[in-house]
């Protein structure tokens, strides 16, 4: 995902003279021939995070489309202030596209980890997130973003599934079933498929959980019963789905990062199953659910 962003970014501000980028040292080797060129459009502040988004938000005052990168915990978690002050305070919008995802930098430790980004941006009035499950979602999700003025948010993760939707924006029903709804959000859907195999459960799947598909989650939730896999902090979107269906009887089970610091590096895989979401521990949630 991370090479499907330096490819596209780099494509899109040869193309587009209103798009910039802004850095804070991540990635900016592999954006020094594009800076080299344009070095008036892709800026590298530093590590100085506040900043990034400080400058974004004045390149944005002057009708330029700024995109700010950095890992999930720089980008979101520590110039979150920022973002409410210099963004959706004044009222302008950028992209902010995040690599690190909630554990996926785990081998350097919880300083690199960042589960609870979403919920954090979802506290900001009119924010567009997008949660990719593939690398070839990427490149559609930010040519989308660029020609508006309104904030998003693109999540990037090493966490893959098998097969790109670049038309899940609603929800996309990938099987069906009768017991239940089992909404999977980006990088969920693979894990989530493997632990339904032989469920009578209806699996679908986006990369857009803001704004959420509340029209399709009516029409596949006629059980009364969904259960919600996101890869961040678990009950992130549950308050979304509550409020969609709070004229009809309905259960809903809220799957992912959960609130214990585990203080643990590993790799993504043990911080998966330690939160249980990997198969195993999605499939143990669920037929307990059921």
């Amino acid at each position: 995902m991370r090479e499907a962003f330096v490819d596209t970014m780099s494509r899109l501000i040869e193309e587009d003279p209103r798009t910039a980028l802004v850095l804070a040292d991540i990635s900016a080797a592999a954006f020094e021939p594009v800076a080299l060129k344009h070095p008036d459009r892709v800026r590298n502040v530093g590590i100085r995070e506040q900043l990034m988004i400080g400058v974004a938000g004045g390149l944005a005052l002057t009708g330029l489309r700024p995109v700010a990168h950095s890992y999930a915990t720089f980008l979101i978690d520590r110039a979150y202030e920022q973002i409410k002050l210099d963004l959706a305070h004044q009222g302008v919008g950028a992209v902010l596209v995040s690599v690190g995802a909630s554990y996926d930098g785990s081998t350097a430790g919880y300083t690199h980890m960042s589960p609870m980004d979403v919920q954090l941006i979802d506290t900001l009035p009119g924010w567009t997130v997008h949660v990719p499950g593939h690398s070839g979602e990427v490149a559609p999700l930010l040519a989308a973003a660029m020609p508006h003025d309104d904030p998003v948010y693109l999540r990037l993760s090493t966490q893959v599934n098998d097969i790109a939707y670049a038309d899940a924006h609603l929800l996309r029903p990938v099987r069906h079933g009768s017991r239940a709804l089992v909404v999977a959000v980006g990088p969920m859907l693979a894990p989530v498929l493997e632990a339904t195999r032989g469920l009578d459960v209806t699996v679908a799947y986006t990369h857009t959980p803001r704004p959420f598909d509340t029209t399709g989650l009516r029409a596949l939730a006629g059980s009364g019963n969904v259960a919600l896999v996101e890869p961040y902090l678990a009950g992130t979107s549950a308050h979304v789905v509550s409020e969609a269906l709070s004229d009809r009887a309905h259960r809903l089970l809220s799957l992912g990062v959960g609130r214990v610091d585990l203080h643990a590096y590993g790799t993504p895989a043990d911080h998966a199953r330690r939160h249980g979401l990997d198969p195993t521990g999605l499939r143990a949630a669920l037929t307990t659910w059921l």
